[in-house]
């Protein structure tokens, strides 16, 4: 496994000459083929599972239905709730978004229902963001480590200013902001015409709650979705994944409970090995082909990852991996 462990932080690419860097392939790719080749079976857990879609109209119901019942709440209730109930949901379907942009609910060969079906699960989250993630996160797939076109890299301001512990909760706090603009100035694309009915669908969605329920309904749907995205123990998987808890390991994952309600998300290894095989049978790639998974390290807690995240000196925006350095892979 060539690059698979030979990823540096952002803040030794920083501080580093660009002729004294390269990058070649994605860390997946390699592996891919190994485990492929030692077990064929694998690609018998490729597809898609329609099912997703139950899973996630059921969410979507239930968020319209909270709407309607905190109307007249006050706002201590709305608050507490959108952080404890609503922004569970909104972050579970914001996964749904991850999977169904992978064409998992309904395979490659019908892209406009998996489009369609993102959009719906979108509606609760109250800010259209459904199809331009689909379009930046296949370069985060194509292109990991690279630092311009993988938008998921903190630029090298962030990783200047968010480096010791209170301006790091200040950055989780604003990470859904941050992480939902970062693409548009790191690595604009234009504009297409499903990001287009994306907003069209969203605000028009947006006016007809305001207009049948009210505002309080609104901002409960929102402030869920910031909440949940940002200072919340549901967001340690963003900081899990690609961040370098374990030096030079390009991708961690995570095995705990919380993956239920997140679609398998924590099986980030499996999934950047086989991003193609639906969330349910990510456990089975595991189980398979174990040795290349069980000796990783992993974790078992986000709670436990966002808290090292803080206090940790060593840990911040500037330790999101990058690769690879020459003198490492030569």
């Amino acid at each position: 496994m060539k690059w698979f462990d030979k990823f540096l932080s952002l803040a030794e690419r920083a501080t580093s000459q660009d002729d004294e860097w390269m990058w070649s392939e994605e860390p997946h790719t390699e592996r891919r083929k190994e485990i492929l080749k030692k077990y064929p079976q694998i690609k018998k857990l490729m597809g898609y599972d329609s099912s997703i879609a139950y899973i996630v109209s059921a969410e979507v119901f239930t968020q319209i239905f909270m709407c309607w019942i905190l109307q007249e709440a006050n706002w201590w209730t709305i608050f507490i709730l959108a952080y404890c109930f609503g922004g569970v949901l909104n972050h579970s379907l914001g996964s749904a978004i991850h999977e169904i942009g992978h064409n998992l609910a309904f395979g490659h060969g019908r892209p406009a229902a998996n489009r369609l079906l993102s959009l719906w699960c979108n509606l609760p989250l109250g800010v259209p963001m459904a199809i331009s993630y689909r379009k930046y996160h296949a370069d985060h797939h194509r292109y990991l480590g690279e630092e311009n076109q993988d938008v998921d890299i903190p630029t090298r301001l962030e990783s200047f200013l968010f480096r010791r512990p209170i301006t790091k909760i200040i950055w989780l706090f604003f990470h859904p902001a941050i992480h939902a603009i970062r693409p548009f100035y790191k690595s604009p694309k234009p504009i297409t015409g499903w990001e287009m009915i994306n907003t069209v669908v969203q605000l028009t969605f947006n006016a007809i709650i305001v207009r049948l329920v009210g505002w309080k309904a609104m901002i409960y749907l929102v402030s869920g979705t910031f909440f949940s995205m940002g200072f919340h123990p549901l967001a340690g998987h963003f900081i899990s994944e690609h961040y370098l808890f374990t030096d030079g390991l390009a991708t961690h994952s995570y095995y705990g409970p919380l993956n239920f309600i997140l679609f398998n998300v924590g099986y980030h290894i499996e999934h950047h090995d086989f991003p193609y095989i639906a969330y349910h049978r990510l456990p089975e790639v595991k189980r398979i082909a174990a040795e290349y998974y069980d000796h990783h390290p992993y974790h078992t807690s986000w709670v436990k990852v966002v808290w090292t995240f803080i206090f940790d000196k060593n840990l911040g925006p500037h330790a999101r991996g990058v690769g690879y350095r020459k003198e490492k892979v030569n």
